[in-house]
Order: structure tokens, then C-alpha cells, then sequence
């Protein structure tokens, strides 16, 4: 089997785009609490981010348009706090919906929207208005 050290392990792994990869890199570790896993030259990293991950590359947004990410968090309560802490634009505070997350929304310094979510409750689809198809 090949181990292929230099991309993540994740099934999915969204690329967003800032205008200062640096700057960017630190904002969402010490914000979001996102550890950086590899970085190449100063145009391009890749952050964990639970068992996910994500790639930062250089750029606008423009080009590549801005996004929004869902990302599971362990306590949303705690990880809001240390968002608001570190001055992220709360656009949604936690909140608990039917279908049993609690969530938050936050927009980043360059805009992209960030939704952190946290299971509470394990419920039926069928209980709010959902179909599971599997």
C-alpha cells in the first residue's frame, strides 16, 4: 500500500482561498482551533481539522469564489466562546435545531462561513421532516 504523506487522509477536503496564507493559517488555528499539518512555500497549507482537513491556497477569493464549510465540534458552547474571543463576525449563535445538532455560524476575516456543529440528540429524519436514503 502507498502512503501518500503529502495529502490528507480525508474523502473531502475543501480548498479556500485568502489573500495572505500566513495570516490565514493563524487566524483559523488560534480562532477555530485548527492545527496546521503541512505547509508549502508561503502560498499553500493544509490545516487539520478533527479527522478532515482543509487547503489553503493564495488568492482573492475572487477566483475561486467564497464558501461555506460545516465542521463538527466536540462542545459548540466552547468553541463559540473562543471564536467571539478571538473576534470572529458571529452570524448565527448557537442554536439547537429538531433535527438534534446545536450550531453556530461565523464568517472569517475573508469571508468564507464557517458552521460548527455539535450533536445532541439522535433523531429520526422522518421526526422533522427528513428522508434518510441509504
Amino acid at each position: 500500500m502507498l502512503s501518500n504523506r503529502s495529502m490528507p487522509a480525508s474523502t473531502v477536503i475543501p480548498v479556500l482561498a485568502y489573500p495572505d496564507v500566513d495570516f490565514a493559517v493563524k487566524w483559523l488555528c488560534e480562532t477555530f482551533g485548527f492545527t496546521l499539518r503541512l505547509r508549502i512555500g508561503n502560498h499553500r497549507a493544509q490545516l487539520d481539522v478533527g479527522d478532515g482537513a482543509i487547503v489553503i491556497t493564495e488568492g482573492s477569493g475572487d477566483e475561486h469564489g467564497l464558501c461555506s464549510v460545516m465542521v463538527r465540534a466536540e462542545d459548540v458552547h466552547s468553541h463559540f466562546a473562543q471564536s467571539r474571543k478571538c473576534s470572529a463576525r458571529v452570524l448565527q449563535p448557537p442554536t439547537d435545531y429538531p433535527y438534534g445538532e446545536r450550531q453556530y455560524t461565523a464568517e472569517d476575516f475573508a469571508g468564507h462561513r464557517w458552521t460548527f456543529s455539535q450533536s445532541i440528540a439522535d433523531v429520526d429524519p422522518a421526526d422533522w421532516g427528513g428522508t434518510l436514503i441509504t
